[in-house]
């Protein structure tokens, strides 16, 4: 190929579009504009763009404004139709690839903004003039009439998030906590040693831990709830610093109206636009919920990965299913790969909250600059968190089986279940009953009688037996 056909193929790839700024050339099939192709070049950094959930939720907040400012007369009710059938399009996930723009942008997200109203607006425009007119559709006077990129992008943000919290990581929770409650079941029988500070305690039942597992998930999502309704308390109206310039009387009140019944959300309207407008705070308490489940799977799958080891120099007290060959040197070997994965996933969490945490100290008087990172953020672990709980469930808690006879030999070797003698001998004959059975290595039962307790008549057998059952000391009266 010559240099002049490679530089008119070379061109031929691009179209000319112009902003406020002058022109700028974009990828000719691109349904974004000048202001899109602008922060694509400004911000080559990670790669990463914005979460498909992000995407559809500006989506929405853009349909319910252009019903909304229909209504109101701000815009007349073809470029309405236009826009609202556009934005369903891109809420369908069809138009995802249209948005380039990587998540270290702007702090307001002004440039996915501009890129959701330069999309809409290629579609509305593409579609009327298919069907024979000649109205143009433009991203900041029709797609954005009665809006700013300060109150719609971090509307976008929440409204994705509630989603994301109501729909995928509640229903998460709730299945992996039914399946701990089912095994809580299965193992209520099942006598084991309970340990603190790791070393040997008094008895309890593997389905009273696995209680306890269930327990931490379920307040979880009580915790979710908890945090909702600020969650789901959104800018939008306030435009550029809350005061709600160039909005019509009403508007504010009317879009969040549409948008509750256009997502099924519990959408609210900011009862401060000043604070809605300036801080994220609802945002960082979300993320300070999901670092709290992300702690509680961290405990769940230590636990299980301790009492799993083994098979022959561990603790042994459950199977936990094998899945996968564990090395690629030493065969047979077979590793708690889920925990390990689930372990992963809480750390991801913990350092996402604390860049959200820290990118909510980015508020300067009427706006947070930090927005898009703490929406990845977000999102990101809602996904990983709801994700690892249907993997935890399916691939490993549904199929964890007890060692009973394990779990009952390590119950009546603790020294700790000399405990109950309290009662009967004293605290101080016990503890030395206790140290008597690991030096000699024997049981806390034969210690007693080795040490002449009953001999002489301190404690009965009948006492003994009796304060030595294991399981009725996982359920003392």
């Amino acid at each position: 190929m010559t240099d002049q056909s490679s530089q008119h193929s070379s061109e031929q790839q691009f179209r000319i579009e112009h902003d406020t700024m002058g022109e700028v050339k974009v990828p000719v099939n691109a349904l974004y504009r000048a202001q899109t192709q602008r922060a694509v070049e400004n911000f080559p950094i990670s790669g990463k763009t914005l979460e498909p959930a992000h995407i559809h939720a500006l989506a929405q907040v853009k349909k319910a404004a252009a019903k909304a400012n229909a209504e109101l007369g701000v815009i007349s009710e073809e470029r309405r139709d236009a826009i609202v059938a556009a934005a369903d399009e891109v809420i369908s996930g069809k138009h995802d690839d249209h948005y380039p723009i990587d998540v270290f942008q702007t702090g307001s997200g002004t440039s996915s903004n501009m890129n959701t109203n330069e999309v809409l607006a290629n579609l509305a425009t593409q579609a009327l003039k298919a069907a024979g007119s000649d109205t143009e559709v433009h991203p900041n006077d029709h797609v954005n009439a009665s809006q700013s990129s300060n109150d719609v992008f971090p509307t976008s943000v929440h409204i994705a998030v509630t989603g994301a919290l109501i729909n995928d990581l509640k229903p998460a929770l709730d299945h992996l906590a039914t399946s701990l409650e089912r095994k809580a079941k299965e193992f209520e029988n099942v006598v084991k040693s309970g340990r603190t500070h790791l070393m040997d305690a008094t008895p309890v039942t593997l389905g009273q831990e696995f209680g306890g597992y269930a327990a931490q998930v379920r307040y979880g999502i009580e915790r979710i709830d908890a945090s909702l309704p600020r969650v789901a308390e959104v800018p939008l109206g306030g435009t550029a610093v809350g005061t709600g310039i160039n909005t019509p009387k009403g508007f504010s009140a009317r879009v969040i109206e549409l948008l509750a019944e256009e997502t099924g959300l519990p959408i609210t309207e900011a009862r401060n636009h000043f604070e809605a407008q300036a801080n994220r705070d609802g945002l960082v308490e979300a993320s300070g919920q999901l670092r709290n489940i992300a702690y509680s799977f961290m405990k769940i799958n230590n636990d299980l990965r301790w009492m799993g080891s083994g098979p022959n120099t561990g603790l042994g007290e459950i199977a936990i299913p094998d899945l996968q060959p564990g090395s690629s040197i030493m065969p047979g070997k077979v590793n708690p790969v889920i925990c390990e994965a689930a372990i992963m996933v809480c750390a991801q969490v913990i350092g996402n909250d604390t860049t959200v945490s820290l990118s909510s100290t980015n508020g300067a008087f009427e706006l947070n600059v930090g927005i898009p990172v703490m929406a990845a953020n977000l999102l990101e672990s809602i996904r990983l968190l709801a994700n690892t709980s249907r993997v935890m469930a399916d691939k490993m808690i549904d199929g964890i089986e007890a060692n009973e006879d394990r779990c009952s030999f390590l119950a009546g070797a603790s020294p700790s279940i000399v405990t109950p003698l309290n009662k009967v001998i004293g605290y101080e004959a016990a503890a030395k009953i206790a140290k008597h059975s690991v030096a000699q290595k024997m049981t806390v039962r034969e210690a007693v009688i080795d040490l002449g307790y009953v001999e002489r008549g301190e404690v009965t057998e009948e006492q003994l037996d009796a304060a030595l059952d294991t399981m009725s000391m996982t359920h003392p009266a």
